[in-house]
């Protein structure tokens, strides 16, 4: 398999590489998304699995389909992409932060000072 990680979902990730194409600006709103059976043919796994991690971007509005011709990143998807992570990025991170900030009584411009110091630094 191509790039994948064995302990998440295969759908999972092959939706998120979409996902990161769309944000990163390889694939732009209305450009044509792989085919399901490009990434078939790409990761070698199976249709279904394929098939479950696009069909999920198509219920969400980040693709459409157009019958017979193949699916497309929609009209704000990037947009809608970036707030979904933002929010996540605040739930799965932020919050844990500013909690242990507080605990080891490091003030708010403290950690605006350190998350600038650690921005500087080119980390991602």
């Amino acid at each position: 398999m191509n790039n994948l990680d064995n302990n998440k979902p295969i759908y999972l990730q092959i939706r998120e590489k979409i996902e990161d194409q769309i944000v990163t600006g390889l694939l732009k709103e209305g450009d044509q998304a792989p085919s399901t059976n490009q990434l078939v043919n790409f990761y070698k796994v199976n249709h279904v699995t394929v098939a479950k991690g696009v069909n999920q971007l198509v219920d969400e509005g980040i693709l459409f389909k157009k019958r017979g011709v193949g699916m497309f990143v929609a009209e704000g998807a990037k947009e809608k992409l970036i707030q979904q992570r933002k929010e996540k990025f605040i739930e799965d991170h932020l919050i844990k932060l500013v909690e242990e900030a507080n605990i080891l009584g490091i003030t708010e411009d403290e950690l605006i000072d350190l998350i600038k110091r650690v921005k500087g630094r080119g980390m991602k």
